[in-house]
């Protein structure tokens, strides 16, 4: 492998470890607000329980995204001074917005949320912790505007190899921008939904079954059954928009080599590129037609189309069946624990929580296999139309940018084993609140009867 290939798997390596704590802060700080919301009102000590609980998890995994962040953000100048020197006008600002108006709130106020309850007015910790969540979410929003712009630009022109801004408005609402943000962060809700479950699925089953733990588990189990299918509804939509301005990324993810109708679903087939053919395939006929152009006989555009301009095509066919397979399965478990948290008074089966505790981490997998998807989609270009991979790379010898890689992936193995144990030694040392079993099923979806009329 060049250097090139080696710089490419070396900052998928970095952003892949980075996007795994993003992707639980965003939505969990909207988790924590809705904790301390209901205690607000209800005066109930399970919600605060739980939100001194969730808000650990939180800072730990702010903590290794800032980490994370400040790594990658140097691999810009070592490994691709050709995407700053072409690019940083507009991509100099976007960063720059995301840490004055995102970093900053988040690095202030969580010392609040974590330290200041009984030590600054109960309206000042609310106050904090909306900042938050809000810093979390605009964080999202400047790195997804950014990114956007990367897939479909606009907004601005080409003088002397340099792009410069001339609408910032269009750069920031670029065609795909819409679809991409509302994907990632239903995606981060997802992710958030099932840490919730399953590791107080993990605390259910070591016999911590206090109101505290009760909460969290229902919380997640509901934000499953919900967002689960909003989720794919929404990837269908964002599927079509790439459909229409990256046609060459879905040829690549249907597996489809020639422009035609009738094109089948590939449920499973083997691409090979050397051949420009499916081996061993598995599929459904005119199913992607019918999902793409909403009729059998819908034109989908084929590789063969863009044959030295299209990605690399196994790596995003499989990712892109990897994140639909988690997505189905996320489905069926938010809808099993929905149901059985309604009908069945909050009796869930201990197979049904052993299988949240083995799927705690499942949104880390679908959101890793979508950015695949759209990452590795838009190769061989960097800004699609404006600069390709190629072009960005820095000169640096394969040897150095391999040891660096090593040394990289080491450090992230190991991180990562740590925050993973760190979390169920969090989960394990958790404290249940005393006379928390007996009076009844805290884990019920069903409304209370008052004492009165029992």
């Amino acid at each position: 492998m060049d250097a090139t290939v080696l710089a490419r798997i070396q900052f998928a390596a970095n952003i892949s470890f980075h996007i795994l704590f993003p992707a639980i802060t965003i939505a969990l700080g909207w988790v924590l607000l809705f904790f301390k919301l209901r205690f607000n009102a209800t005066g109930d000590a399970k919600w605060m329980d739980a939100y001194r609980f969730w808000v650990k998890v939180f800072a730990l995994s702010f903590a290794l995204g800032v980490v994370s962040g400040i790594t990658m953000s140097f691999q810009f100048g070592t490994n691709w001074p050709g995407f700053m020197e072409r690019v940083g006008n507009i991509a100099g600002p976007l960063l720059a917005y995301e840490v004055l108006t995102a970093f900053f709130l988040e690095a202030t106020f969580l010392g609040i949320m974590l330290f200041g309850y009984r030590r600054v007015p109960g309206w000042m910790h609310t106050g904090a912790t909306v900042l938050v969540a809000f810093g979390t979410t605009m964080s999202a929003f400047w790195i997804l505007v950014l990114n956007s712009w990367m897939h479909t630009p606009q907004g601005h022109e080409i003088r002397e190899g340099v792009a410069h801004a001339v609408d910032w408005w269009a750069i920031v609402f670029t065609p795909s921008m819409p679809y991409r943000l509302a994907h990632m962060l239903i995606a981060s809700a997802l992710t958030v939904a099932f840490l919730l479950a399953g590791l107080s699925a993990y605390r259910w089953l070591k016999g911590d079954r206090g109101p505290d733990v009760a909460v969290a588990l229902r919380t997640g189990i509901v934000m499953a059954a919900v967002l689960a299918p909003v989720q794919a509804f929404v990837g269908d939509l964002h599927g079509l928009n790439t459909l229409e301005h990256q046609p060459a990324k879905v040829a690549a993810m249907e597996g489809n080599w020639e422009t035609r109708g009738h094109v089948p679903l590939v449920l499973f087939a083997i691409p090979d590129e050397a051949a420009r053919e499916n081996r061993f395939e598995i599929s459904i006929p005119s199913g992607a037609s019918l999902i793409l152009k909403h009729e059998a006989a819908g034109v989908v555009p084929g590789l063969n189309e863009f044959e030295g301009l299209h990605p690399p095509v196994a790596p995003v066919f499989f990712a892109f069946r990897v994140m639909v397979g988690v997505g189905l399965l996320m489905i069926a478990m938010g809808w099993t624990g929905a149901w059985f948290l309604r009908r069945r008074r909050g009796e869930l089966p201990p197979l049904l929580l052993r299988g949240f505790v083995a799927a705690t981490f499942a949104g880390w997998v679908a959101t890793l296999a979508g950015w695949y998807v759209t990452e590795i989609g838009r190769q061989p270009w960097l800004v699609t139309g404006v600069l390709t991979t190629a072009d960005a790379v820095g000169p640096i010898a394969a040897g150095t940018v391999l040891s660096t890689l090593v040394m990289y992936l080491t450090l992230y193995a190991l991180l990562l084993f740590a925050y993973v144990a760190t979390l169920f030694r969090l989960a394990r040392k958790a404290k249940a609140l005393p006379g928390s079993e007996g009076g009844g099923n805290p884990l019920t979806l069903a409304r209370p009867v008052p004492a009165a009329k029992a």
